[in-house]
């Protein structure tokens, strides 16, 4: 009988330290002749939420203090374990066991912030059965990697105690937040960072889960974050596969939408995604965070309030608005002198807000986009000439017209900014 041939060993799926052994027991590395399978019985990428967790993969969440990290990871979980796609995502693989395993907050105020999420969207034990688990590092230190003079290790043990927890409790996701409190390492160090990462990403690999990191960013000087920006090594964000960069809503999409409450400002967060190699790039999702009351108070005392995440809709530019009123728009503006300064007594704008029902004192933002956009679709454009004093000045005037057989009926007229965007939810925080 033909001896078997010996199949490749994976690595991944026995003890680090056998591994090891193993591997330094070849005498020689060897290369592998690719197979040529077949393209349609390859096994498919496993998502877990949209394209934002992916078993066997590393997903790092950075964004600065006071964001919201970890209230919107509550509402992750949640998603997870409820099936529910709370935050606008597809759960590709329904209900989900997922691990909360927040190591700054101790266990009652941890239970309040999911508490507070449950009772915020209706999610209850019969939503989650036996999938939610909630740990807190304080009561349960987490140290995955140590340093001293002689250089770093890793703790070989715990990510064995992990691995095992995860195996016993079929966790589809892990959420350590945040990542800095998991070690005992410089976050300068890219190569005790890089060991450290890539070995979350083993982890996830031989348990069969995906790995949310929550990690904070350098500083930034008022600009917005993106995948480059957590604080420390760039190991972190090389290892990982998906990278969401959190950022509050920026001055000018608040203009725009006529926020002006700096609280109600503080309160909506924009999730990106800053790097997503195994998936097609997704738009980004919005967040309101709002509070939540636990009802527990008891009549000396008030409830307390606590964050929630929800899932946001950005109002339109031009929600509202028609052909109609661009039409009209043109029709004026034929008709009359109107400036292109906004400092003008005569600016375009006045007349926009006029015909649209907006208001130039607290919509200006939401006018000056709409006129931006108009005059890069090409509706109107700018020309220089002379006041009525003699002074070149430049103009708005119609571009390409608008074909009087495209418009409908005059229709009715709505407002949007502001309004519409402190509907959304309930009270900021």
């Amino acid at each position: 009988m033909a001896a078997t041939a010996p199949q490749p060993m994976d690595y991944a799926a026995i003890h680090p330290d056998d591994a090891a052994a193993r591997i330094n027991g070849h005498s020689a590395l060897r290369a592998t002749p690719y197979r040529w399978p077949d393209p349609a019985s390859l096994p498919r990428r496993q998502w877990l939420l949209g394209h934002w967790l992916l078993r066997g993969e590393v997903t790092a969440i950075i964004a600065p203090g006071g964001t919201g990290k970890s209230t919107i990871g509550n509402t992750i979980a949640l998603c997870l374990a409820s099936g529910q796609p709370l935050l606008g995502k597809p759960l590709h693989r329904g209900p989900q066991a997922v691990w909360i395993f927040n190591l700054e907050d101790g266990t009652d105020e941890l239970e309040r912030q999911l508490s507070a999420a449950c009772a915020y969207h209706g999610i209850g034990p019969d939503d989650c059965g036996d999938r939610l688990h909630l740990d807190s590092g304080l009561v349960q230190p987490l140290c995955t990697a140590s340093e001293d003079r002689d250089g770093f290790a890793l703790a070989e043990d715990v990510f064995a105690q992990l691995a095992a927890t995860i195996r016993e409790r079929r966790i589809a996701t892990v959420i350590v937040d945040p990542f800095v409190s998991s070690h005992a390492v410089r976050e300068s160090s890219n190569e005790a960072i890089d060991a450290i990462a890539k070995r979350w990403k083993r982890l996830a690999q031989e348990a069969g889960c995906a790995v949310v990191l929550v990690h904070h960013t350098r500083k930034l000087g008022g600009r917005e974050v993106t995948a480059e920006d957590g604080r420390g090594a760039v190991a972190l964000r090389d290892a990982a596969r998906v990278v969401l960069p959190l950022n509050p809503i920026g001055d000018k999409d608040a203009e725009e939408l006529g926020i002006a409450d700096p609280a109600l400002r503080r309160s909506l967060v924009r999730i990106d995604t800053g790097k997503a190699n195994r998936a097609p790039p997704d738009s980004a999702t919005w967040i309101k965070l709002v509070s939540q009351s636990l009802d527990n108070g008891d009549g000396l005392e008030p409830s307390d309030f606590v964050g929630v995440a929800t899932l946001w809709e950005k109002p339109d530019v031009f929600h509202g608005l028609t052909t109609w009123h661009l039409y009209t728009v043109q029709q004026r503006l034929a008709a009359g002198d109107w400036r292109e300064s906004v400092q003008a007594k005569d600016w375009v704008g006045h007349l926009v807000a006029n015909i649209a029902g907006l208001s130039v004192e607290t919509d200006k933002g939401r006018i000056k986009a709409i006129i931006r956009t108009w005059r890069k679709n090409g509706a109107l454009e700018v020309e220089t000439r002379p006041d009525k004093n003699g002074d070149e000045r430049p103009f708005v005037i119609v571009g390409k017209a608008v074909d009087p057989s495209e418009i409908g009926p005059r229709p009715h007229l709505e407002r949007c900014g502001a309004e519409s965007a402190e509907s959304a939810g309930a009270d900021p925080l």
